[in-house]
């Protein structure tokens, strides 16, 4: 039976940037191991490395708009 008297956390924006900046660095990371993995793969193993790294690359622009979402908030915060 759900609980009614639960409230959501409040939004806690305060280290988003840091969590972003790093979300970005462990996937670039993981981009470059894997291209690296790709020279002993098989073939199927290398178009699944190249489709996941692509899809990362894809999350990175994600990120990369969330951190300009987040400092745009923080300007208008300061305000």
């Amino acid at each position: 039976m759900p609980n009614h008297n639960q409230k959501p956390k409040p939004d806690n924006r305060r280290d988003n940037l840091k969590k972003i900046q790093e979300n970005i660095e462990n996937t670039l990371e993981n981009i470059q191991e894997a291209e690296h993995s790709v020279e002993t793969a098989s073939e199927f193993q290398e178009e699944e490395i190249r489709r996941k790294n692509e899809r990362r690359r894809e999350s990175i622009e994600g990120m990369r708009d969330e951190v300009r979402d987040e400092h745009a908030h923080q300007k208008r915060k300061k305000k």
